[in-house]
């Protein structure tokens, strides 16, 4: 087996690294001092650069004037991003974008995706539903007619809401069939409250009262949620991945110049043993996460269900698990290792603990992926 990437993907992954190396992971107000949100707006200016260098339309076919990569592309990406902390919708547009390519109407696809690969449109998902427990489709009905399709309910905590230029949100209809819809952000009957997550951004609740879309709105094909939601779950393993790394880096250099009876803190056994521990977590982390992001690949193209005796769901609850057990055990050791340093709000390191929490429970956390888990193998013997 060749486990290194292609050209391609390394290049994607080069190009992020050098624009994400100038973003500073504090330029927004600290979250531990902030009451509501820590800033109005995502950083646009990093944004339109992202958008400069194609890093938008990176999952996106060249038709739509994207670079027709992969998952494990966008990942190498995430990784970065995380690394700065960046404060954009990428994972989120992204992965409703390349929902969109696979199953929305070519009217629908040419209308948005060329918008998104220019930097004009951006694009989010009601991932989380009422509870984060029950599966998000459950939160939202939506009902058919000869006019077109009428939703109501309630789902909590998307990101980016407030600035999306249109939400993919999962519904239910009376006879248990998932449908995706896209909604305009200013559609009427669609209203957005505010809610705030561990790591100071605002998200939002939705609450959908009667609201009315034309056919062409409603994506019913199947399997366009479950896409959805595994590359939004991937992505987020992609960013634990790359946050956790940046911040055992940071504490490889604290422990390294901080010094006790006379000897660098990284010298002391109890101090070594703990870092190793975390670098084992963040090696599997990467294992699981780009075996998940291989299966979204392989999946994509393969018709004949021979890619691995469970479904892609499978590995990327394997690879979610790991990100939030993982990310949370790096983050907290670091602000063992640093010491009252750690939570010194001058230093960026309190940031990364915030952001890894919001993480860590994004889309489930490590129990619900492992009961996910139980009840796909219960369905699946494996041979």
């Amino acid at each position: 087996m060749d486990f290194t990437f292609t050209e391609e993907q390394q290049a994607a992954a080069e190009t992020a690294k050098a624009v994400f190396a100038d973003v500073p992971p504090d330029s927004v107000p600290s979250p531990a001092l902030t009451p509501g949100a820590v800033a109005d707006d995502f950083d646009r200016p990093l944004w339109a650069r992202l958008a400069d260098t194609d890093l938008l339309g990176l999952v996106l076919d060249p038709a739509h004037g994207g670079s027709g990569l992969d998952p494990i592309a966008l990942c190498l990406v995430l990784r970065e991003s995380a690394r700065a902390l960046a404060r954009v919708p990428l994972l989120e547009t992204s992965a409703v974008a390349r929902t969109l390519q696979h199953h929305a109407p070519e009217a629908t696809r040419a209308a948005l995706l060329p918008r998104v690969t220019r930097g004009e449109l951006v694009l989010t998902a009601a991932a989380h539903g009422r509870t984060g427990h029950d599966p998000a489709p459950l939160a939202v009905t939506a009902r058919r007619d000869h006019t077109g399709w009428t939703l109501d309910g309630h789902t909590d905590n998307v990101p980016w809401a407030h600035h999306a230029d249109h939400i993919a949100v999962p519904a239910h209809t009376p006879d248990g069939h998932t449908v995706l819809a896209l909604l305009p952000r200013s559609r009427p009957g669609l209203t957005l409250t505010d809610q705030y997550g561990t790591h100071g951004e605002r998200l939002a609740a939705l609450h959908l009262d009667d609201v009315h879309l034309d056919p062409a709105d409603v994506i019913d094909t199947e399997g366009a949620w479950e896409e959805l939601h595994g590359l939004l779950t991937t992505g987020t393993c992609a960013l634990a991945l790359g946050l956790g790394e940046q911040v055992l880096a940071m504490t490889s250099q604290y422990t390294g110049k901080r010094e006790q009876f006379g000897h660098p803190v990284a010298t002391f056994q109890a101090v070594a043993v703990q870092a190793a521990d975390r670098y084992i977590d963040l090696r599997a982390m990467e294992a699981t996460l780009w075996q998940a992001a291989w299966r979204l690949t392989i999946d994509a193209t393969d018709t004949t269900g021979t890619t691995g005796s469970l479904p892609a769901a499978g590995d990327i609850a394997v690879a979610k698990i790991w990100a939030s057990e993982g990310v949370r055990r790096v983050v907290q050791t670091a602000q063992h290792l640093h010491g009252g340093f750690g939570a010194d709000t001058d230093y960026p390191l309190h940031r990364y603990h915030a952001w890894a929490k919001h993480l860590e429970l994004a889309l489930g956390p490590a129990a619900q992926h492992e009961e996910e888990l139980g009840d796909l193998l219960a369905a699946h013997l494996l041979g």
